[in-house]
Order: structure tokens, then sequence, then C-alpha cells
């Protein structure tokens, strides 16, 4: 789903303008970057928690050249879901494999798939 798509729900279910919807939209989104800005945290009860985290300098290898390479330090943006979130998602997938006949102890979710650069870890003590 789109940030447009989510506007546009909300000002159907509301009755506002989708441009008065946007800048809701909007005005909710930047306050949730400042706080991450500002305090490294922020905390949106029966949702999640937003959290700035430092990841270390490490070794790594790029697995196409074999050469090592050095991961700078970063910070990276966590989301940890809040109950009624994990909740909801976790009856969802119930429901599907019910639907499809799949045991839910016989299911395993799919792995994570990463976005970051291709670089593995070195863990050779080099």
């Amino acid at each position: 789903m789109t940030k447009k798509e989510i506007v546009k729900t909300i000002s159907e279910e509301l009755g506002l303008t989708q441009l008065k919807t946007k800048e809701i939209v909007q005005k909710t989104f930047d306050a949730i970057v400042d706080t991450l800005v500002e305090e490294r945290r922020i905390e949106l009860r029966n949702f999640g928690v937003f959290e700035v985290k430092q990841r270390a300098p490490r070794k790594a290898r790029n697995p196409r050249t074999g050469e090592k390479v050095f991961v700078p330090e970063k910070y990276v943006v966590t989301f940890k879901p809040g109950k009624e979130m994990e909740e909801r998602v976790r009856q969802m997938i119930e429901e599907k494999l019910a639907r499809e006949g799949i045991s839910a102890d016989s299911y395993r979710e799919p792995a994570a798939v990463s976005s970051g650069p291709a670089v593995e870890d070195d863990h050779h003590g080099e």
C-alpha cells in the first residue's frame, strides 16, 4: 500500500478532502521521523516501537570477488510490532493456512530478505 492509497482510504472513511488528509498523514510521518532523530525512540501503543540503533563497524567479504570489505558503523531504524499487531497478523496467517488446508504447526515463515549491500560477514577472525 502506498501513502497515496492510505490518504484515499482515510479521506473516504472520514469524509475529509484528500488534500487535507494528505497533509495530516504527512505531518504524522514527519512527527515520527523528528522524534526518532531527537529521541531515538517512539512508542505507539497497540502499534509498535520504532527505534534508532547503531550497528558496529565490521569486516565483510564481497561474495563476487572474495575481496575483504570494511563496513563502517551505521544507524538503522528498527521496528518491533505491538502485541495487537502481532496477534492480528498471526490470526490472518492462521486463517489463510486453514483455507489452504495447511497445519499451522507445519508452517514455517519465509526467511527475511535483506535489501542491504551484497556482502557477507567475515567469520574467519582475520
